[in-house]
């Protein structure tokens, strides 16, 4: 970069230096950039202040926001790589690299825990195989653009794994709203973001519809009948098996202390043992138990807000919109070369990500609200 600025006029008339002014030396951008530059939270400041650029043009709303996180390779190399339980981070703590002390420094976030196995040199970086082929050292970017015109909005480093990435949106989303004072009408995201504790925040809390794949698991393979061919009545808070019989809430058991809700969050609904003695569809429901069991979710009214949405032409756009933050992250790793990592620790893939994703939102600004030059100044 120091010598594309000695060289390149264009970079010496934007930074003011003139045809004889001196270029600062490399080693003061490293100084600035590990010093200054992270102390004062320079480089979200500007991002912010380009996406307050993008608002006042007219090209960010708050009608719909998407979501979605991407890999990027670290700076580490996974053939020196150690198990986590052989590595003690308190024996190196006075000689640790920058990266390894950042990575000390944020040990109890839950963004950046332990890894397994950790690389010496980035011990934040994710070990990680779901690309489906070799693993490999990353982090997450996570973007949630305003679908109208696909500018970034907020932008996070996480660890590569869906936790993480899902609570980035949380976090992404509250951010927008107390920095820009936005909040989006709806929320488009894979099924990744489904869960029900997702979906009840946006849709209990923050008021936001959920363009959302529901994440459920409760279908079942085996030809047996899964919970959604039984009905549910919320205001009996009871349900119905598919002969009409009624499967009733369920206290008292080894697994629910008295409030009724299981570990895991869910609500036990129970048939009686007689009806299904007799029932002519046992064999299809409840072939190796001597009743059917369905947990409910705590939050499973959430879910049906976004079941219903799944069929509405809103949705099939929504849906539709989310693919330019898959370009956005095309743009990324193909453009601008974004494919691995230069910096490491927690903190240079901060900087990183939101150094492109200031590159990307500049892009977008000069090409659809082109600068109008005074021919003057062309003339000149």
């Amino acid at each position: 970069m120091c010598e594309e600025v000695h060289l390149n006029l264009a970079y010496r008339w934007f930074c003011r230096l003139g045809l004889d002014g001196k270029v600062p030396v490399h080693s003061t951008f490293s100084k600035n950039r590990h010093g200054r530059f992270r102390e004062s939270d320079v480089l979200r400041h500007l991002f912010e202040t380009v996406v307050e650029r993008c608002m006042a043009e007219g090209l960010v709303g708050a009608d719909g926001f998407a979501v979605d996180a991407s890999l990027i390779a670290a700076d580490a190399n996974k053939q020196r790589s150690v198990p986590s339980d052989e590595r003690k981070p308190e024996e190196v703590k006075d000689k640790a690299c920058r990266a390894a002390r950042e990575y000390l420094a944020t040990l109890d976030d839950a963004a950046f825990g332990a890894a397994s196995p950790v690389s010496p040199s980035d011990p934040a970086a994710q070990w990680t195989g779901a690309h489906k082929g070799h693993a490999f050292f990353a982090y997450a970017t996570n973007y949630l653009i305003d679908t109208d015109h696909g500018v970034i909005v907020a932008v996070e480093a996480t660890r590569a794994i869906r936790q993480a990435e899902v609570g980035a949106a949380r976090t992404m989303l509250e951010r927008t709203e107390d920095r820009f004072g936005l909040k989006p009408d709806y929320l488009t995201a894979d099924s990744a973001y489904g869960s029900a504790e997702k979906l009840a925040w946006l849709v209990k809390q923050k008021k936001i519809t959920p363009h959302i794949p529901v994440f459920d698991k409760s279908t079942r393979t085996d030809g047996t009948f899964s919970r959604v061919d039984f009905t549910f009545d919320a205001e009996g808070d009871r349900y119905t098996c598919p002969s009409g019989k009624e499967l009733v809430q369920f206290r008292r058991t080894y697994a629910t202390p008295r409030t009724g809700i299981t570990a895991e969050g869910t609500r036990l609904y129970r048939a009686s043992k007689k009806d299904c003695d007799v029932c002519e569809l046992k064999a299809r429901c409840c072939p190796n138990a001597v009743a059917r069991k369905i947990p409910r979710d705590l939050h499973e009214d959430a879910r049906d807000v976004a079941r219903a949405l799944a069929s509405t032409p809103g949705y099939e756009a929504a849906c539709r919109r989310r693919k330019k933050v898959e370009m956005l992250f095309a743009h990324l790793k193909r453009i601008l070369r974004l494919g691995r990592l230069r910096l490491r620790g927690p903190c240079g893939a901060n900087d990183e990500f939101l150094l492109a994703a200031t590159a990307q939102n500049l892009r977008r600004l000069a090409r659809l609200r082109p600068a109008s030059m005074p021919m003057g100044v062309m003339a000149a």
